[in-house]
């Protein structure tokens, strides 16, 4: 097992790893900003090291800073969480050289699923379905033909993209060059790489994700599913797990193509795939290679701490999970994103924290960086920490979400709190039938009040 993890990120994910690390036995290593220098992971690791300014390309982006830290530092293994670097192959390639273990799967694997195209070729060879699509888009010409080869309306997504940046909606031949131009240009800010493909644009899907977990040994697990479909501009803003749109017979099924998967790829620790769920049929639509901001559902229905088995994959350890086909939960688990964000514009809203005070009671786990008196800046995503609750029934869960959103206080600055008490109690949320457009027709119908 490691002596030290270096952890290359920041907020409720670093203090999430922390924990993990220290049931473990582990000693720890923040780096920080100088705008998170007074920050929750600074005070819980072991060590911290300021790696550069408040700016993410000058920090937490800047690859030989987080190096040189884990060096001085004699940290034998770095854990990228999520975002920033976490999904670079280059980051893992640059650390696996250096001597250090990169808690996440091989370089290679990494370019072979993070790569969005390599992944539908990969997921194609394995059986699993996917949505009429393109290779990769030489130009706006080909883009054009492509798109009218596929069918509008069309998706247009960055090849190595992420957390809906780099995507637009295109419903007919005079949006494309538009489209093309701004997803350019934006998966260039945001990955370093430009190029797009195309996918065919499903009106009102179900947002529906797989767990796999795999070490060293061969093993290889599917932990079920989370449904992650209220969402704003392809951003999660609610899960849970299990999705009470998903039988059993189509669990048991993906679940053994995805180990397929996972197992001839060489693919090891945590990974998530994501599908569109169409009239009761599943799509692939792409391959997430780290840990999954909501990991926590998956955690809470079947007593696995996925962060823990994942440093210890990471480590050579065997792992000692029982192996059930398909996954048998326990019971219902829901998980709302707490933003630092106005409710009805979702315009960001740094600032201090003048008031914390979160929920608890039974079945209430609250992931979290912040604390009161902490200033949230405005150089990095707004999400301020998790509210997870468990119960035995999706029903009985619902209402727990409720309670502990209504307990949750936090002042000085707007979160979304107001908006996730909404969105629970709509009658296509408590039985069941949301879709991906869920919080697009209700932001649209509440604007016109």
């Amino acid at each position: 097992m490691f002596k030290k993890v270096l952890i290359a990120n920041r907020g409720e994910i670093a203090v999430r790893v922390i924990r993990a690390c220290k049931e473990l036995g582990i000693q720890t290593v923040a780096v920080h900003s100088e705008a998170d220098a007074g920050a929750l992971h600074v005070r819980f690791a072991d060590q911290a090291v300021c790696i550069g300014p408040a700016q993410a390309s000058k920090s937490y982006l800047h690859i030989p800073a987080i190096i040189s830290a884990a060096e001085i530092t004699a940290a034998d293994a770095i854990h990228p969480g999520y975002g920033f670097l976490s999904e670079n192959a280059e980051f893992a390639r640059v650390v696996e050289s250096c001597g250090i273990t990169f808690i996440g799967p091989s370089a290679d694997a990494m370019r072979l699923w993070g790569d969005k195209i390599r992944a539908r070729e990969a997921a194609e060879r394995f059986g699993l379905p996917l949505l009429p699509g393109s290779k990769a888009l030489r130009d706006v010409e080909h883009a054009e033909a492509e798109a009218e080869r596929v069918g509008f309306p069309v998706m247009m997504k960055a090849r190595g993209g992420g957390g809906g940046r780099g995507m637009r909606i295109v419903r007919g031949v005079d949006q494309v060059r538009r489209a093309f131009e701004s997803a350019t240009a934006e998966a260039m800010q945001a990955f370093g790489n430009p190029e797009m493909y195309l996918e065919r644009f499903v009106e009102r899907p179900r947002h529906i994700e797989f767990q796999a977990l795999a070490d060293k040994h061969g093993q290889v697990w599917t932990l079920g599913e989370r449904e992650c479909s209220l969402q704003r501009k392809n951003q999660k803003l609610v899960e849970e797990s299990p999705s009470p749109a998903m039988t059993d017979e189509l669990r048991a099924k993906m679940g053994e193509v995805i180990r397929r998967a996972i197992l001839e790829t060489g693919y090891t620790t945590l990974g998530t795939l994501e599908f569109l769920m169409d009239d009761g049929n599943l799509y692939f639509m792409e391959m997430n290679t780290r840990v999954q901001v909501e990991h926590p559902v998956t955690e809470m229905t079947t007593g696995i701490d996925l962060v823990v088995q994942q440093i210890r994959a990471a480590a050579g350890e065997k792992l000692e999970i029982p192996d059930t086909r398909p996954w048998k939960f326990r019971g219902h688990a829901i998980e709302c994103r707490i933003m630092a964000e106005d409710p009805a514009t979702f315009a960001p809203w740094p600032g201090k924290i003048t008031e914390y005070h979160p929920p608890g009671g039974a079945g209430v786990r609250i992931d979290s960086g912040v604390f009161g008196g902490f200033t949230v800046p405005s150089n990095y995503d707004s999400l301020l920490g998790k509210v997870i609750v468990h119960a035995s029934t999706r029903e009985q869960a619902l209402k727990r979400m409720q309670r502990a959103l209504d307990e949750f206080i936090i002042g000085g600055i707007r979160t979304n709190i107001s908006l996730h008490k909404e969105l629970l109690a709509l009658p296509e949320v408590m039985n069941a039938t949301m879709t991906t457009r869920t919080v697009e027709n209700f932001m649209a119908a509440r604007a016109k009040k």
